[in-house]
């Protein structure tokens, strides 16, 4: 690569190695309180980026104020009173040459309604908001000044405003700021980007670039910081991206040097396995697995994720991919996030593999204490060729004879940690690991949240799969839609009723669910409705489920545990209330509950009343479209990382400035320039790692 970075220089005191507590004004308490940040030294300091800017550069005309847009504004007031009403307050009119702005106050002093009587000339800054009186600032921060065209005193500079933590404010880590930037001055950081890589940025330096985000002239485009498209911050960003994608890869090249059983494919084994099925592999599955036994036939330990829409056929190649490691006496292991969806693989697995002659053991919290005993026994002395559970397969006393493959499913249920604590139950080496998939994830926020692994997609629904045609209705027709779901339950078909999340608490929820299920018992007595929830015991759901996949319930309320995991064919009506509180990814997941088996499908979307713009422009998209990659994009865009990969996997992947959305057009770049630097420079590898997540080296180990 031309124009390497320089190593870098010992000279000056690096800035990771200059303690907080060096700087003035930073004893033990205010120490701690900034570690809560996970500010410890000058450099997490100067990477602690402004969360948006504040404009107290230039006076603005109260006649160009807009609502919920912050500014400063100056005049003279021309009238100030106590108003009693709900809430005793000061209400003072403030008036320059084009107009006024009301300021009201809730909390104040005699001292202060002297400050702010009739004739005082007042400088605010705050944000107007639409009031009684008309635009209003409430709690303004203000100073006297000598007259409507004192300037004296007005910044020169942007204004950045930090997130905080409790105990620490705008003002006191502003002037901490100040000392750091003194110390960027002094001993600047070793520019690590390559010479090319920096010239995209218009050669702007590392020193530059905070400079600017902790301290933006006046003439700084205020938009394009506050959308961290900046030229400069798009510099930063991208440094940030890189680091991130060099300390995955990073932890991706350890494992490698820990050898992996080689499992070549049995030829013998897979033939029989799809002779007992009554439909033959897609081209997508048959390409995925085919990629799969390449890197099942190397000591190069496998990480490949399998993504595939709902209904692809992801377990099944999973159960070929298990064939490898037991056709080669081996054992494989396959981890759920729910009891159903283990259940479900439990049967699956056991069906397929059992029909060979092998042994799939049990593990999850509904198995008693005998049958848990001896399915222990059975996996550590090798009687026991499988393992399908939930969490309960993480616990220390599962020891296998000798597990060659870990199949981890929906694996962003599951945090770091115990992804990890799979990894060391393969013994003398490193078991392979498969994980998958159901929510669509695009290509760019895979390649970044999932960068130490190779990605394979099926892209390809079995033959025979309809459609899902998706409407919206308004609650108010209800009673139609209670009709809808008689009639079809009364042709032979079944169906869901799913009641979302109340608050983000599956407890309100389980209370929703109770009455909807009630309410529908009462319209549709002669329908037999069956009822899960979060606050079921597993037996119990297992129970309701079991009747549901027999036939034996016409109708089936639930909340979002059936989002994965629920296999029946016959359903083919889905109604979900109150869709706009969930993201298009899991609504998608749900809805594909229904739309499996050759028999057209319906999802009603039962709307609330009123439903804002974006939430019927987010659910024009689910009705609109089927493909989940489609909707995983729209997703990110609407609901960012966070929302798609869900909160295990983004507590794994904090990023201080870069944004996936945003800078997706960055992310081929920066693999190219990670290959390079990973072979040529471990030295500027080193200190990028470290410079941006020092203090979070266990989540780029996901």
């Amino acid at each position: 690569m031309s124009g390497e970075p320089t190593q870098p220089s010992a000279n000056n005191i690096a800035l990771h190695n200059i303690p907080v507590s060096a700087l003035k004004g930073v004893g033990a308490k205010l120490g701690a309180t900034l570690a809560k940040l996970h500010l410890n030294t000058v450099q997490d300091l100067l990477f602690h980026l402004p969360a948006r800017y504040a404009d107290r550069t230039r006076i603005a005309d109260m006649s160009e104020l807009q609502a919920l847009q912050p500014a400063v504004i100056q005049g003279a007031i021309t009238r100030s009173q106590i108003v009693l009403g709900k809430k005793r307050s000061l209400v003072v009119n403030l008036a320059d040459n084009t107009g006024q702005v009301v300021l009201r106050f809730y909390f104040f002093t005699a001292a202060q309604q002297k400050q702010l009587a009739v004739g005082n000339c007042l400088r605010c800054y705050g944000e107007p908001r639409p009031g009684a009186l008309g635009l209003e600032m409430y709690h303004p921060e203000y100073q006297s000044v000598t007259s409507l065209d004192d300037i004296h005193g007005l910044q020169d500079t942007l204004t950045p405003v930090y997130p905080l933590t409790e105990g620490l404010t705008q003002k006191r880590i502003s002037l901490l700021m100040h000392q750091a930037l003194n110390c960027l001055d002094s001993s600047p950081p070793t520019e690590l980007l390559p010479a090319e890589i920096s010239a995209h940025f218009n050669h702007c330096t590392l020193s530059q670039a905070l400079h600017l985000a902790h301290n933006p002239p006046a003439d700084a485009d205020i938009n394009s910081l506050m959308m961290g498209t900046h030229l400069c911050l798009q510099r930063l960003a991208f440094e940030e991206l890189l680091a991130h994608n060099l300390a995955v890869q990073q932890t991706r090249l350890t494992e490698h040097q820990d050898p992996a059983p080689a499992l070549p494919a049995d030829d013998t084994l897979k033939q029989a396995l799809l002779k007992t099925l009554p439909f033959k592999l897609t081209g997508a599955q048959t390409r995925v697995l085919h990629e799969i036994e390449q890197d099942l036939n190397t000591h190069v330990p496998m990480h490949r994720l399998v993504q595939g829409d709902v209904g692809s056929g992801k377990t099944l190649v999973a159960a070929l991919s298990a064939l490898c490691a037991l056709g080669n006496n081996y054992q494989a292991a396959i981890v759920a996030p729910t009891e159903i969806l283990a259940e479900q693989h439990r049967n699956n697995f056991g069906t397929w593999l059992g029909a060979l002659g092998f042994k799939v053991a049990w593990l999850a919290g509904k198995v008693t204490a005998s049958q848990k005993r001896k399915a222990l026994e059975q996996l550590q002395s090798g009687e026991a060729n499988m393992a399908v559970g939930t969490h309960a397969l993480f616990e220390d006393n599962v020891i296998f004879k000798n597990l060659g493959l870990v199949i981890i499913d929906e694996q962003h249920r599951f945090g770091v940690q115990q992804r990890l604590a799979l990894r060391k139950k393969g013994g003398a080496h490193c078991p392979h690991q498969l994980v998958m998939t159901a929510t669509p994830i695009p290509r760019t926020l895979a390649m970044t949240a999932y960068a130490d692994l190779e990605l394979s997609v099926i892209d390809e629904l079995p033959p025979g799969r309809t459609p899902i045609n998706t409407v919206m209705i308004n609650q108010n027709k209800r009673s139609q839609i209670i009709e809808r779901v008689r009639a079809a339950c009364a042709g032979g078909q079944q169906a869901y009723w799913v009641c979302t999340l109340v608050e983000d608490s599956e407890s309100l929820a389980a209370v929703a669910a109770e009455k909807t299920w009630e309410l529908l018992q009462a319209e549709a007595p002669e329908l037999k409705i069956g009822l899960v929830h979060g606050r079921l015991k597993s037996r119990e759901k297992e129970a309701v489920m079991q009747q549901f996949k027999a036939g034996d319930l016409h109708l089936l309320v639930a909340t979002t545990v059936i989002e994965v995991g629920v296999d029946v064919p016959n359903s083919s009506l889905m109604i979900i209330e109150n869709p706009e509180r969930l993201g298009l990814a899991q609504l998608h997941q749900i809805r594909g509950r229904v739309g499996r088996g050759s028999r057209a499908s319906h999802c009603v979307l039962l709307y609330g009343h009123p439903l804002s713009k974006q939430g019927r422009s987010r659910l024009e998209v689910l009705r609109h479209s089927n493909d989940g990659f489609v909707i995983a994009e729209k997703d990110l865009e609407l609901r960012g990382p966070g929302e798609l990969l869900g909160t295990q996997q983004t507590g794994d992947m904090h990023f201080r400035l870069a944004n996936l959305q945003r800078d997706s057009a960055m992310i081929e770049r920066i693999h190219s320039v990670a290959k390079t630097l990973l072979i040529s420079q471990p030295d500027v590898v080193k200190a990028l790692v470290g410079r941006w997540f020092n203090y979070q080296q266990e989540f780029v180990k996901a």
